[in-house]
């Protein structure tokens, strides 16, 4: 250590007599002696890295206490700031993706003023469930027979697998393994879910035939995964939601989809670019769709599995609402 760094060091008072500042006092009760100490900590570790570094202390050494009202004051912030989206993506997934509407941002600040029915039946004076009320307005809206609500679609495709194909194959198009922000893959999915991915078909086209193939002993479940954030073109061929529900009614083996971004109207009508929607897909006889509850229906960031159960697939109707209870 050189004479030089040696002096500067010196310079740097003790935390304890920072503390003991009468001028400190404030902050002490602001923001409580833990919280004090461990930013006095961190800018004394700070000036020792500049002492190294550069041979000289930072400019805030002269004023301690304003550089650690300032550090505090700093981390007081929310981490949720408001911005300007000029990115050109209208639902960006960083920036919060859809605005809620005001209608809906007074009826959430409502309900957070006073006690409510989450959980609580009035008709029955007991116990109810938190799902019940958004899964009746979802069944409604969709034809489905029942629906859960989970933190994202994401998670709804992980619990609609876990619950239903638990070791065994599921028999998706390899043009339709895709991969979305935050590293959500199919495949990954399919292995945390605890399911055998079989991939058929090429990039551009998957025929009836190649599903009708896969299917043997240990097929779980037929799947068909929306891209919604790309497009293959050219000499494509893909099986549409209506063709593979009808294939899973002969081989008697639960259709699911995964609709991505998902929406409840018709954007065509629009002059947006038609998007599948959980009721075309729920009327076709599709056993389980999940789809974003925020992207494109402006709610707060949420994934739904609405079910229509019927045929073979009632029987694990039972293990679908357990797994799939948030």
């Amino acid at each position: 250590m050189t004479t030089e760094n040696r002096s500067l060091y010196s310079q740097l008072p003790a935390t304890d007599r920072l503390l003991r500042d009468p001028l400190f006092s404030p902050l002490l009760t602001r923001f409580g002696h833990s919280r004090v100490v461990d930013i006095l900590r961190q800018l004394l570790d700070e000036a020792r890295e500049a002492i190294r570094e550069n041979h000289m202390l930072p400019d805030w050494c002269d004023d301690w206490l304003n550089a650690a009202s300032e550090r505090l004051a700093l981390d007081e912030q929310s981490a949720l700031r408001p911005v300007f989206n000029l990115s050109g993506t209208v639902l960006h997934s960083n920036l919060g993706r859809a605005l809620q509407s005001e209608s809906a941002i007074e009826a959430v600040a409502q309900v957070m003023r006073s006690p409510v029915t989450l959980e609580y039946d009035l008709d029955g004076a007991g116990r109810g469930h938190r799902d019940r009320a958004l899964a009746a307005l979802l069944c409604r809206i969709t034809g489905a027979e029942d629906a859960c609500i989970v933190n994202n679609n994401a998670a709804a495709v992980l619990l609609m697998l876990a619950a239903t194909a638990p070791g065994k194959e599921v028999v998706v198009s390899r043009g339709e393994l895709v991969e979305i922000g935050g590293a959500f893959r199919i495949p990954d999915v399919m292995r945390q879910a605890g399911c055998i991915l079989h991939e058929i078909g090429t990039t551009n086209r998957t025929h009836p035939k190649d599903y009708r193939n896969a299917v043997n002993v240990n097929t779980g479940l037929l799947m068909k995964v929306h891209t919604s954030n790309y497009s293959i073109q050219g000499f494509t061929t893909s099986v549409d939601e209506a063709t593979l529900a009808e294939l899973g009614r002969e081989l008697d083996i639960p259709v699911v989809a995964d609709l991505g971004s998902g929406t409840l109207v018709d954007l065509s009508e629009y002059g947006l670019p038609k998007e599948p929607t959980p009721q075309e897909m729920i009327a076709a006889g599709v056993s389980l769709v999940s789809f974003s509850g925020d992207k494109l229906l402006g709610g707060p960031q949420a994934g739904s599995a609405n079910v229509s159960l019927s045929r073979a697939f009632s029987s694990i109707r039972s293990n679908a609402r357990c797994a799939s209870t948030k």
